[in-house]
C-alpha cells in the first residue's frame, strides 16, 4: 500500500488486503505507558480518545471530554465490526509531525485472533461537527469523523496476533502464536524482518493449557522494546524462561530461565505453566529494570537479569495489565501500575529504599529467603468505586494544568464498562511517603460499550490550530520526508 489520496470513505466491516512482499521499547507506548499532554489552559476542557476491542468483534472509538468542573462527558467517534473473530491487542502510534496547514493523525493498529492485523488513520484532533440528523435521534452522543479510516490489513501471521506495538511512527512491532514477531515498516507497509522464537518441547499438559490434544502449547504471550531500540525482551507460552534479542541483527542475545524458587514466589506450582504473560521495560532512581507478569503475581529484574523483588504480597487474585507510570521524570520516579481481578488498579514502589520483607512467605521456618516485596502506596477502583469486575485492561494519559500534572486513567471490564478515572500526580507523591495503603483518585464517569471489553488504548487529543480546517491533506499518508528522518533517527 503505497502513499495515496482517498476521498471516499471505507465502509465499516470491509478490509483492504495490505502487501507484505519485501524483506517494538510501552519506549513509549500509549496502551499501557504514560503520554504526556498539556492542556490549552486551566479552563479549557481536556478531550481524551479512547479506542477499545472486545471478544465481540467491534473496535469502538470514543471521546471523554473532561469539563474545568471534573464534569465528564462522552460520544462515539467510530464503531468498526473490524474482525472475524475476537480482538485481542491495539496500538497507537505517536501523533504525525505538525506541518503548516495540516491536521496531525495517529495510526491504529488492532489484532485479532482470526490472525489479521487491521491498520486505521484516525485524527488526533477533537471532532468539530455538529450531530447530524441520525445522531440527533440517536440514544447516545455521536461525533463521527469522517477521517477516521481503514487503511488495510496486514497478513505476515498465520495464528493469534498477541501483541503490537508502535516503537517509532515508522515501525509497527508485532507477536503471534505462531512464535513469530514481524517488524513492518509503516510507510510502505512491507514486512522488514521476522524474528522467530523456538516451539517449546512438550513437557506434560499443565493445568489452564488449551492447546490442542497433542500439540504443544506455543506462540510469544508478550514482548517490551528497550527504550534505546536496540533490545528486545519476549515470554511465550509453553516456556519457562524469557528471551532477549538483539533487534540490530534480530538474533538471539541470551536467555533467562525461570528457576523453581522464582516460580515458587509467585505462586506457580508444579502443575502451573509457569510461563511469563506480561513484560514491561521500567526505570527507577536506582536504574532500568523490567518486570515481568505471571499469572497471578509478577517478578522485578535488575539489568543484570536477577530478581529484585515481586509485586503482590501474596498470589490470591489474578493479575492483568502491567506497566510503569512515570511521575517524575527529572528524577526517573516512576511506580508500576498493576489491575486485577477484582477491579482494582493498585500502585507500587520498586525502589530499593521501599522493598519490604514480608514475614508470611511459603517458605517462612524452611531456612529460604524469600525475595523483598515492592511497596503498594496507592489504589484506584475496586467495590468502593463500584468497580466489582476485573479490569481487563487500561490506558494511562498524563496531562498538565494550572493546577499540577494529572493522570487520566481509563479502565476497561469484562463486563463492557468503561471507567475514567483522574488522580493527581501529587497525590501519588504523597502517597508514596505514607505508611499505609491510600484509596486514591476520583472516578469521573463510566461508560458502557455493550461490549466484552479485551484491550484499551487511549490519547489526549492536540487542540485543533487555528485556521486549519478538515481537507484532503489529512488523509495522506506518513510523508517520505517523515519516514526519512525517523529512518536517520533509527539508524542513529
Amino acid at each position: 500500500m503505497g502513499k495515496r489520496k482517498r476521498t471516499d470513505g471505507v465502509p465499516h466491516g470491509t478490509t483492504a488486503q495490505v502487501s507484505t512482499n519485501g524483506k517494538k521499547t510501552k519506549t513509549s507506548e500509549l496502551s499501557a505507558s504514560t503520554e504526556s499532554a498539556k492542556s490549552t489552559g486551566g479552563s479549557s476542557p481536556l478531550t481524551i480518545q479512547v479506542v477499545t476491542g472486545s471478544y465481540d468483534r467491534i473496535l469502538h472509538g470514543l471521546t471523554a471530554t473532561i469539563l474545568p468542573d471534573d464534569q465528564i462527558e462522552f460520544a462515539d467517534t467510530f464503531l468498526f465490526n473490524a474482525h472475524s473473530s475476537a480482538i485481542r491487542c491495539l496500538a497507537l502510534s505517536p501523533p504525525s509531525a505538525p506541518e503548516p496547514g495540516k491536521l496531525q493523525k495517529v495510526m491504529l493498529a488492532s489484532g485479532s485472533s482470526d490472525e489479521r492485523i487491521n491498520v486505521y488513520n484516525i485524527s488526533a484532533h477533537p471532532p468539530t461537527h455538529g450531530q447530524d440528523a441520525l445522531s440527533s435521534v440517536a440514544p447516545r452522543k455521536i461525533l463521527e469523523n469522517p477521517k477516521n479510516r481503514e487503511l488495510g490489513t496486514l497478513l505476515h501471521h498465520s495464528s493469534t496476533i498477541t501483541k503490537l506495538a508502535f516503537p517509532t511512527k515508522s515501525k509497527l512491532i508485532s507477536s503471534s502464536e505462531d512464535s513469530t514477531i514481524a517488524v513492518t515498516r509503516t510507510r510502505d507497509w512491507s514486512l522488514l524482518s521476522t524474528i522467530k522464537a523456538p516451539v517449546p518441547k512438550p513437557l506434560g499438559r499443565p493445568s489452564g493449557d488449551t492447546a490442542a490434544l497433542g500439540a504443544t502449547p506455543a506462540g510469544v504471550n508478550d514482548f517490551a522494546v528497550h527504550p534505546s531500540m536496540k533490545l528486545m525482551i519476549s515470554v511465550s507460552r509453553g516456556e519457562r524462561c524469557m528471551r532477549l534479542w538483539n533487534l540490530m541483527t534480530a538474533k538471539k542475545a541470551g536467555v533467562l530461565n525461570f528457576s523453581r524458587d522464582m516460580l515458587q514466589e509467585v505462586g506457580e506450582g508444579k502443575h502451573s505453566s509457569g510461563e511469563g504473560r506480561r513484560v514491561v521495560w521500567g526505570n527507577t532512581e536506582d536504574g532500568d529494570e523490567f518486570c515481568v507478569g505471571f499469572d497471578r503475581n509478577a517478578l522485578v529484574f535488575g539489568m543484570d537479569s536477577t530478581p529484585k523483588c515481586r509485586i503482590m504480597p501474596d498470589s490470591k487474585r489474578k493479575i492483568h495489565e502491567v506497566c510503569y507510570i512515570t511521575i517524575d521524570a527529572a528524577s526517573d520516579s516512576t511506580l508500576l501500575a498493576v489491575s486485577t481481578e477484582d477491579g482494582k488498579i493498585l500502585f507500587f514502589s520498586t525502589k530499593n529504599e521501599d522493598l519490604t520483607r514480608n514475614s508470611s512467605t511459603a517458605d517462612e521456618g524452611k531456612g529460604k529467603a524469600s525475595l523483598p516485596v515492592a511497596k503498594l502506596i496507592a489504589q484506584i477502583g475496586g467495590k468502593e468505586a463500584g468497580v466489582s469486575g476485573r479490569i481487563k485492561d487500561f490506558g494511562v494519559v498524563r496531562v498538565s494544568g494550572k493546577g499540577g500534572d494529572s493522570l487520566v486513567i481509563a479502565a476497561g471490564s469484562s463486563d463492557g464498562k468503561l471507567r475514567i478515572f483522574k488522580l493527581a500526580v501529587a497525590e501519588l507523591k504523597e502517597a508514596g511517603k505514607s505508611k499505609t495503603t491510600k484509596t486514591t483518585g476520583k472516578l469521573l464517569g463510566t461508560y458502557d460499550t455493550q461490549n466484552r471489553i479485551t484491550c484499551v488504548e487511549a490519547f489526549a487529543m492536540i487542540p485543533r490550530p487555528e485556521g486549519v480546517e478538515d481537507s484532503e491533506d489529512e488523509l495522506e499518508e506518513v510523508s517520505e520526508e517523515d519516514d526519512k528522518d525517523e529512518d536517520d533517527e533509527d539508524e542513529d
